[in-house]
């Protein structure tokens, strides 16, 4: 029974080669992705807080971010329209905030030119060694769910947008709290 399901076995990879089918290709899908950055900002997690706390006020500290229009601001399930530099848009929805805990989780409706899908984020503030800690992490899949995808929205392409985005907002973000 053994050797006849391994022959078995062998005969659908056989039949699958032939037909040009690869391995990869019969892979399932996309996997989710992470990325966690923090940032050590020699200042109190509240005056770190206030220049985040605000869901309406991204593009005070976030480059290239321009302009954001959050009518509903702090509000569970308020939603927030990013402008970039360059015109394109992007759509997030605040789906928890705590003000004592100095940290909210928000996900991405419309990623606009972003290179994802299903994105979702937290950020926080927490007191460490006289100042104060900033982690903001997110997971999501890249920006074309089949197999396949083309460079600009594979894994690596959605993992050095959001890694970028972090990147660039913690140490703005660090420069306007410390002021230097």
């Amino acid at each position: 029974m053994k050797r006849i399901l391994q022959a078995a076995g062998l005969s659908f990879v056989m039949a699958m080669s032939l037909m040009g089918v690869s391995k990869e290709s019969q892979a399932h899908g996309p996997t989710r992705q992470k990325v966690v950055e923090t940032i050590q900002i020699d200042a109190p997690p509240e005056k770190v807080w206030a220049v985040v706390k605000d869901f309406g006020a991204l593009h005070t500290w976030l480059p290239p971010v321009v302009a954001t229009d959050a009518p509903k601001g702090n509000e569970i399930e308020s939603v927030r329209t990013l402008t970039l530099d360059g015109g394109a848009k992007v759509v997030e929805v605040l789906k928890k905030y705590d003000a004592e805990k100095m940290s909210f989780f928000y996900r991405m409706t419309d990623p606009g030119p972003v290179p994802v899908s299903n994105y979702s984020s937290w950020f926080s503030l927490t007191p460490k060694d006289g100042g104060t800690e900033v982690e903001w992490k997110g997971a999501f899949y890249r920006g074309y769910p089949n197999n396949d995808p083309p460079p600009e929205l594979n894994d690596e392409a959605a993992i050095k947008a959001i890694t970028g985005i972090y990147q660039s907002g913690l140490t703005n973000l660090k420069k306007m709290v410390e002021g230097k």
